[in-house]
C-alpha cells in the first residue's frame, strides 16, 4: 500500500516555506514514531522548522499528533480537580518539592510527572532520589491511588506519553534544534496534556540561569504555550520568572531537598517561598479553589504533613539524614560590601562539575553534590566571610567547579536594587 505522503516531500515544503497540512502532520508524526521516517529525515525536517517555525495551526497538529502517539491519562474519577506544574529549569529551582504537598493540602490533586536534570538545570527526581528509598517509578494505579488519597504525587513519566516526543527530544539534543520555540512548546504540552492534569501552570525561566536567556524569547514561549494549552481545552495559565540569580540558597540534590523541608517547617529563603506561594496561588484559581490561602496552610504545617505521607508512600523515609558530602571547600570574600551580582548559569555549572548533575543522560549523579550560597545580591559581607561552599564525593572535582564561579559575583559599595522575581504572567 502506498503512503499518503513522501518524507523528502514533507521537507523540501517546510525548507521552502510552505505550510504543512494537518493530515500530512499526522502522517510524519506517526510514522517517526514507527520507525518508517528515519532519523535523518526527521533531523532534516526539525531544522526546516528550526528556520522556518510553525504557524499556529501547523503547531496544535504538531502538539495533537504527537499526543496520539501514546496513551492518555484520565483523572476525572478523583474526588478533587487536578492541577499541575511545569517549570522550564533553572538553578536550584526546587519550587516542586514544596509546591505539590502545599497545593495537595489545600485541596486540589497535583499529578507532578518529572524528569531528571541534564546540564547546568537540575532534575527534580535527581533532587528527591537523595532521601534514603525514595522511588521515581510508579505504576499508573499506583500513581492514582497516592493522588487520592495522598492528593500529590512525584514520580518519573511513563513511556508512554508522548512517545514521538521522547525521540524527537533526543534527535533535537544531538541536531543543533533545542532552542526551537515550536519544538520546545510542542514537546512540554504534549507530554502535559496527555498526562490528562484539569489545568496548569507554567513558570518560564528567563534570565542568564534559564533554558532561553533572553525575555521577548522567554515570552513567545509562555503565549506559545497558553495557547496550546488552550486549543486543546486545558486551562493554562504561565509565570515568566527570573532566572539571572539562582533561586534559594542550595544548587545540587540533597542540599536542595534540605531547603525545602525548610521551607515546609516554615523556614527557608524568601524567595523560594515567595515564588511557591505565587505559583499555589495561581494552580488553586485554575483548579476553582478560591477560599483557601496557601500562605495559612503552609504556616500551619499541613503541607508538611502531606509532604512526609507523600514522601513515605513512595518508599522513603522523611526522617532519615541526607547524604553529606566526603569533601567540601569554602569559598572566601575579598572585601567588604555588599553583593551587587550572583550569576545563576557558572553557580550551576559548578554544581554539575561536582557531580550533581549529568553531561549525559545514563551519567550517574552525587546525591551530596552541589553548592551553598552563603551570600546573594543585596546582602552586606565582611573580608573572610563564607560566599560559596563546595560539596562533593570527590575531591579532585573541586578545581573545575571552584574555576566555574571566577567573575561569578561581584561585590559594591552600595546595596543593589531589588529585581522582581515575578516579571509577567500570561494567560486567563
Amino acid at each position: 500500500m502506498a503512503e499518503a505522503f513522501d518524507a523528502l516531500e514533507l521537507i523540501k515544503l517546510k525548507r521552502d516555506g510552505g505550510t504543512l497540512s494537518t493530515a500530512a502532520i499526522d502522517w510524519l508524526i506517526s510514522r517517526y514514531a514507527t520507525g518508517t521516517v528515519a532519523d535523518e529525515q526527521m533531523a532534516a525536517m526539525n531544522m526546516a522548522v528550526f528556520f522556518r517555525g510553525l504557524d499556529s495551526a501547523e503547531l496544535s497538529a504538531w502538539t495533537t499528533a504527537m499526543i496520539n502517539t501514546g496513551e492518555q491519562m484520565d483523572f476525572s474519577g478523583l474526588g478533587r480537580p487536578t492541577v499541575d506544574k511545569h517549570s522550564t529549569g533553572g538553578v536550584g529551582d526546587k519550587i516542586t518539592l514544596p509546591l505539590a504537598p502545599l497545593v495537595a493540602a489545600c485541596g486540589a490533586a497535583v499529578p507532578q510527572l518529572s524528569g531528571r536534570g541534564l546540564g547546568h538545570t537540575g532534575g527534580t527526581l535527581d533532587k528527591l532520589e537523595a532521601i534514603p528509598g525514595w522511588r521515581a517509578a510508579l505504576s499508573t494505579e499506583e500513581m492514582l491511588g497516592q493522588l487520592d488519597e495522598i492528593g500529590a504525587v512525584i514520580c518519573a513519566a511513563g513511556s508512554g506519553l508522548a512517545p514521538a516526543d521522547h525521540k524527537l527530544y533526543a534527535l533535537r539534543d544531538v541536531t543543533a534544534t533545542v532552542e526551537s520555540i515550536p519544538l520546545i512548546a510542542s514537546s512540554i504540552m504534549s507530554k502535559k496534556i496527555a498526562e490528562g492534569t484539569g489545568a496548569l501552570v507554567l513558570d518560564v525561566k528567563t534570565g542568564g540561569g534559564a533554558f532561553i536567556t533572553e525575555l521577548d524569547r522567554s515570552k513567545e514561549l509562555a503565549r506559545t504555550m497558553v495557547g496550546l494549552g488552550a486549543d486543546a481545552g486545558l486551562p493554562t495559565v504561565a509565570l515568566v520568572t527570573d532566572m539571572s540569580t539562582p533561586l534559594g540558597r542550595a544548587a545540587g540534590n540533597a542540599v536542595e531537598v534540605a531547603e525545602s523541608v525548610e521551607v515546609l517547617a516554615g523556614g527557608g529563603p524568601a524567595d523560594v517561598i515567595d515564588l511557591t506561594l505565587a505559583l499555589a496561588r495561581e494552580m488553586l484559581g485554575l483548579a476553582g479553589i478560591d477560599d483557601v490561602d496557601p500562605a495559612e496552610v503552609l504556616d500551619s504545617g499541613r503541607a508538611m504533613d502531606v509532604w512526609r505521607t507523600m514522601i513515605a508512600a513512595q518508599g522513603g523515609n522523611p526522617d532519615a539524614p541526607l547524604p553529606r558530602p566526603r569533601e567540601t571547600e569554602t569559598v572566601l570574600a575579598g572585601g567588604d560590601g555588599y553583593v551587587t551580582r550572583l550569576d545563576a548559569l557558572p553557580v550551576g555549572i559548578a554544581a554539575w562539575r561536582l557531580g550533581a548533575g549529568r553531561a549525559r543522560k545514563e551519567d550517574p549523579v552525587q546525591a551530596a553534590a552541589g553548592v551553598i550560597l552563603h551570600a546573594k545580591p543585596g546582602d552586606k559581607i565582611t573580608a573572610g566571610q563564607p560566599l560559596f561552599t563546595l560539596q562533593t564525593d570527590d575531591a579532585s572535582l573541586i578545581p573545575r567547579a571552584r574555576a566555574a564561579l571566577d567573575g561569578a559575583w561581584e561585590v559594591g559599595d552600595q546595596q543593589p536594587d531589588t529585581e522582581p522575581l515575578i516579571i509577567d504572567r500570561i494567560g486567563a
